[in-house]
């Protein structure tokens, strides 16, 4: 029987609705007893992840530990691909929501001094935003705010490069209203977290870079980890792309927008070394991490949970702009994982997959891609826009010199991959498109549901 969990960390700064499961940590697997693997066998990850890299699949790092050891790690790709400057494990990857983790520890760091209480409401600090006097710190971290979330608002594609001060982004956020009462149920919202690192910058009187290196990065040796600026390559911070038959640069989101919520660089080995710090007892009190991890509709304080086979992880996804990243704690094992990518054209989850069954001693297959060639001009015949009275969005089909490309209602294009005639795929979000150019319609297929698209 399957086990499946999708963690509902869906926090893309940029991608909504079909592009959702890209960033979704779901990991599938048949019911068994697992161990480990006595040695993990290295050279067959080297050849998953060359196989990636030659396929311009995936760019980034990934790290395992075992009881605080790194065990394997492997940086493929550019840090710059305009200059052909490879990437390595120093370099550092903006790691998107993986940052909210780091904000509650220091949430929960001021708890611990006595400067916050969980159950103190946030109007002496927001008094504009609705419910702000029912509205608690504890909510803030669990996402039961009902804050709407800011970038979900069509608006926000037109100002995220732009720098916002705390007057104008407090605004937006109360702009955009609640969707529910505050602990009635749990919704994902940048909001509560952005709101979070103002008031720890105000119970503090620092700033939240300086907050994050005295008590997390400096204490545990974390060199790598600090809060972005701007995108210095000649300082081994990488450039973050989209694939569109070729990595293209993307735009940079400006730090003072997502703050805590997402604001913050490191590296793979680094987030494990933040892994076992917090998991290890050395960051925060036993009660605190207890609490961090309990889980309520879904929704830890700055935590999620996610099966693989028989075992659990704690830890959070992350995106912002093209980067994505994951991190994992297994307590059976004492196992930490991390990956961290600048570039992907393939599903991060199954790279997830497949490091965890090395670790865990579970089969898994190397990739094999299609090579499968569609000429430009035959690309006209799908080109259109498609719509169905059972599908909420409108797909519109444009190509980019020789790649077919991919828009729904509101959202950002994407990549088609030609995988047989007439058929293609998006592998980051599991979708594919079976095109009938005769009959002038289409098949959406994902996550074994399929809706038919007629051309407009």
């Amino acid at each position: 029987m399957p086990v499946t969990l999708v963690n509902p960390a869906v926090d893309d700064q940029r991608n909504k609705n079909m592009k959702k499961k890209l960033l979704t940590l779901l990991l599938v697997a048949t019911v068994g007893q697992s161990g480990f693997a006595q040695q993990i066998d290295k050279a067959k990850l080297d050849n998953y992840f060359n196989a990636l890299e030659a396929n311009n699949k995936f760019m980034g790092s990934v790290a395992v530990s075992r009881d605080g050891a790194v065990i394997y790690s492997k940086t493929v790709g550019f840090a710059d691909v305009e200059n052909k400057v490879k990437a390595d494990e120093t370099s550092k990857y903006r790691i998107g929501s993986i940052s909210k983790t780091f904000t509650s520890v220091l949430i929960f760091k001021a708890i611990e001094e006595n400067k916050l209480d969980l159950s103190q409401t946030i109007d002496k600090f927001f008094p504009t935003i609705k419910n702000a006097g029912k509205i608690t710190i504890k909510h803030l971290l669990g996402h039961r705010s009902g804050i709407s979330n800011f970038t979900n608002d069509k608006e926000y594609l037109t100002w995220y490069t732009q720098a916002k001060t705390e007057k104008e982004m407090v605004a937006i956020i109360a702009k955009g209203g609640s969707e529910f009462e505050p602990d009635s149920k749990a919704a994902y919202s940048n909001s509560n977290y952005v709101l979070l690192t103002y008031i720890l910058e105000k119970t503090f009187k620092k700033p939240y870079g300086e907050l994050l290196q005295k008590y997390i990065s400096k204490p545990l040796g974390l060199q790598n980890t600090y809060v972005f600026g701007k995108i210095n390559v000649d300082k081994h911070e990488v450039n973050s792309y989209t694939f569109a038959g070729y990595w293209k640069i993307e735009p940079e989101t400006d730090f003072s927008i997502p703050l805590g919520a997402g604001g913050i660089s490191s590296t793979a080995t680094d987030l494990t070394k933040f892994n076992d710090a917090l998991f290890g007892g050395k960051l925060l009190k036993s009660e605190s991490l207890v609490l961090m991890k309990d889980i309520k509709d879904g929704f830890g304080l700055g935590l999620f949970k996610s099966p693989f086979y028989d075992k659990s992880s704690y830890g959070h996804t992350g995106s912002i702009d093209g980067f994505r990243s994951v991190f994992q704690f297994f307590s059976d094992g004492n196992i930490s994982y991390a990956l961290v990518s600048n570039g992907t054209n393939f599903n991060t989850n199954n790279i997830s997959i497949a490091v965890l069954s090395a670790v865990y001693d579970k089969p898994y297959e190397l990739p094999v891609f299609s090579n499968y060639k569609v000429d430009a001009k035959d690309l006209d015949a799908y080109l259109g826009v498609y719509s169905a009275k059972d599908f909420p969005l409108k797909i519109t089909i444009t190509k980019d010199n020789e790649v077919l490309m991919a828009q729904a209602t509101g959202q950002l294009s994407f990549p088609l991959e030609a995988t047989e005639k007439d058929k293609f795929r998006f592998e980051q979000a599991g979708v594919v498109f079976e095109f009938n150019p005769a009959q002038k319609n289409m098949v959406f297929k994902q996550s074994g549901q399929q809706f038919t698209l007629t051309k407009e």
